[in-house]
């Protein structure tokens, strides 16, 4: 058992985790926004005889192409709401055990430098080569 806990536990599974749940969220944002499915509660906004809120490109009742901001602003509530239940749920008690066991997860980014030479901007701070083009960097 204690080898599976730690599998389960190691950085890496945890960061895929959340990413894919991050692309899945997004892709439901997106999809809501391209195939604008009409929000009943958001339509009621515009009034009792509209088609949703937005508005018709073609014919009227048509609603191919009818441009329905309404869904798009649902998806993007839920995608706020559904982040949030994420981060609190298991980002955050994710980063307490981390800690607990000494590792720091979900940190800030280490600082970087900007090579003169090849203008690569990903060098770690304390570098003394580039290492794409090998130039000696200037102390930090």
């Amino acid at each position: 058992m204690k080898g599976f806990r730690n599998f389960l536990l190691r950085g890496d599974i945890i960061v895929v985790a959340v990413g894919l749940i991050v692309a899945l969220a997004f892709s439901t944002l997106i999809s809501a926004f391209t195939t604008s499915v009409i929000n009943p509660l958001v339509a009621r906004a515009e009034g009792t005889h509209s088609a949703g809120l937005g508005w018709q490109l073609g014919s009227a009742g048509n609603t191919a192409t009818f441009l329905n901001i309404g869904a798009f602003i649902s998806a993007l509530i839920y995608f706020v709401i559904f982040m949030a239940v994420i981060y609190f749920v298991i980002v955050l008690p994710y980063k307490a055990a981390s800690a607990r066991r000494g590792l720091t997860v979900f940190g800030a980014p280490a600082p970087v430098k900007t090579c003169p030479a090849c203008l690569s901007a990903d060098l770690p701070a304390a570098a003394s080569k580039c290492k794409y083009c090998g130039t000696d960097q200037p102390a930090a």
